[in-house]
């Protein structure tokens, strides 16, 4: 096994060396996002600063994503994948900051800037010391579409984790302290499967209802009815969500429409709570449709599983993590998120772990992620970088062969 620390001292001092870059990179980022499906100034400003440094890439066949290898050529013992996620949120940036967002509706308030900032600190801080590192192999993942859950499949699809043996990912948290790293093993985020409901139904004059069948009110019926219910068919000791965030339906207010539309988001630990609440969707809408006369169809077009953290590759980045923050500041995280992430797509081929970066500053109050006012800590850039690299070469040097016989 190889001493893993004592190859990090020249890529520790090479991170220091572009702490301030780092946080230029994502500055430059934050102004400029581009949501999911349409990153390629994004792709290319990627681009522009590994070419200056020389790093070789490959860019995916859509034009959104990069990839780096450590050794591009011949088969290595044990490959590790960093990656980042790139795209931004289709939303308004509403802070009061030099580096806020320019493009309207578009802003970066998931932290996937400071995401792929750090991963280009980690991944130049590595590639530059690569003479020292000739046992150590890597892949840096620049990756497009985490908030559809599509860019993960894209880039596996590219060949992304082709050769790869883990994954390792960060994601920054604004509810733990700059200088903070939290772990958990097992069930990061939940199981979430998306969801869509067309009611079909007849319309008419809205002066005569009792000659309509209104898919609008079975509708509302609808929504009422799962809230009401949620809580009684599941048990409150596995945790379960249901949450409507689409609701449209007709243009003018004196006709009953023809049509309604909901989508929403199930949510759950456990992987069989979810069949069971689709299950009990499906006959909710059949008995509600009954009741009003009307058709309703759900369908289930996505369903990303939980990011399960491996327990072994998960300890050993939180070794390496308590290298760059100290053993007081490792922080574990006693119950699993039900939001939902695409990393989770990488995980079901590969084990893999995502940690939690602190980035609230003490003594403020923090936005949560997707508030139009978020932002970070920009001294947790430099920590994230760090991490990443130390993760990488802890992880490749525990697998790496003893030399000699």
């Amino acid at each position: 096994m190889t001493d893993s620390k004592a190859l990090l001292d020249g890529v520790d001092a090479s991170l220091r060396k572009l702490a301030t870059h780092v946080r230029d990179w994502r500055r430059y980022l934050h102004r400029h996002p581009e949501p999911s499906g349409e990153e390629f100034k994004t792709t290319s400003y990627i681009v522009h600063i590994l070419e200056e440094h020389n790093v070789p890439f490959r860019i995916a066949p859509s034009g959104r994503g990069v990839v780096v290898d450590s050794h591009p050529e011949g088969s290595v013992p044990y490959r590790v994948a960093l990656r980042a996620d790139i795209d931004a949120l289709r939303m308004q940036d509403e802070k009061t900051v030099t580096y806020h967002s320019r493009e309207r509706n578009r802003m970066h308030a998931c932290g996937h800037d400071a995401h792929t900032a750090m991963l280009l600190g980690a991944t130049l801080g590595l590639y530059s010391n690569r003479e020292h590192l000739q046992e150590i192999s890597w892949r840096a993942i620049f990756q497009p579409a985490e908030e559809t859950a599509t860019g993960a499949l894209e880039m596996m699809d590219a060949g992304a984790i082709d050769g790869v043996d883990c994954i390792v990912a960060l994601h920054v948290d604004p509810y733990y302290n700059v200088g903070t790293v939290a772990y958990r093993e097992g069930a990061l985020t939940a199981n979430c499967v998306e969801f869509s409901v067309q009611v079909e139904g007849c319309g008419g004059h809205g002066a005569r209802p009792h000659q309509a069948h209104d898919p609008l009110a079975a509708a509302a019926s609808f929504v009422q009815q799962t809230y009401a219910e949620i809580p009684r068919i599941s048990d409150s000791r596995d945790p379960s969500i249901l949450t409507f965030g689409v609701f449209q339906s007709g243009i003018n207010p004196n006709v009953i429409p023809e049509r309604a539309q909901l989508r929403g988001t199930l949510r759950s630990v456990a992987p069989e709570t979810a069949q069971k609440m689709k299950a009990w969707l499906e006959r909710l809408g059949h008995a509600v449709g009954l009741v009003h006369g009307v058709s309703i169809q759900i369908d289930f077009p996505a369903n990303l599983g939980n990011v399960l953290n491996d327990p072994q590759i998960t300890r050993t980045c939180r070794i390496a993590a308590q290298e760059v923050v100290g053993r007081d500041n490792i922080i574990p995280i006693e119950q699993c998120s039900m939001g939902g992430e695409d990393f989770a797509n990488y995980l079901k081929h590969i084990p893999g772990c995502m940690l939690r970066l602190g980035c609230g500053s003490p003594g403020t109050t923090p936005y949560p992620l997707h508030s139009p006012f978020f932002d970070i800590d920009e001294g947790s850039l430099s920590i994230g970088a760090h991490v990443l690299a130390h993760c990488a070469v802890h992880l490749a040097s525990t697998h790496t062969p003893e030399d000699g016989p």
